[in-house]
């Protein structure tokens, strides 16, 4: 008999307020310290605007907003994941980044519909089980609708020409 092929993720871990969450590496590009972002007016509240990031303008989310979820005050642990979605870089901002870490799917379920989170359930690709704690796996193609990532391209653009 086969045996069942187990996959492994690898996840960056972050958390935004009391919550915890892992997003596949693959995803990530960098983490970066949380630097001067510049506002954009009209763009939606949970876009905190851009960055110049080694001459690349990057769109920067403040993931807390989009998730609907409070945050911690900014300070010293503040970073920007910078992430690849359907091939825009983008920056999220989050409370502070924890680790690296590997996980194999015997510890990864699908969202129970009586989880505790705040999230809203189709952002959520699954629920990692660790030792002593749950790690919330985010969907990052999910965070923003296609209507949205045509916008963050088009502020994106806009900002290019100006810069």
């Amino acid at each position: 008999m086969a045996k069942d092929k187990q996959k492994e993720y690898q996840l960056v871990v972050f958390a935004i307020g009391d919550e915890e969450f892992g997003v596949d590496i693959s995803q990530v590009r960098e983490i970066v310290r949380l630097i001067a972002i510049t506002y954009l007016p009209k763009a939606p509240d949970f876009i905190e605007g851009v960055v110049n990031l080694r001459g690349q303008v990057v769109a920067v989310i403040d993931l807390a907003k989009r998730l609907s979820i409070p945050s911690k005050q900014r300070g010293e642990n503040t970073r920007i994941i910078i992430v690849e979605i359907e091939g825009l870089t983008m920056g999220m901002i989050v409370d502070s980044v924890s680790e690296v870490l590997r996980l194999s799917s015997e510890h990864v379920e699908e969202v129970p519909s009586v989880i505790q989170t705040e999230v809203q359930e189709h952002y959520i690709s699954g629920v990692g089980k660790l030792k002593d704690r749950l790690l919330v796996l985010l969907d990052l193609k999910k965070v923003l609708t296609p209507t949205e990532i045509q916008h963050v391209e088009k502020v994106v653009s806009g900002q290019k020409a100006e810069v």
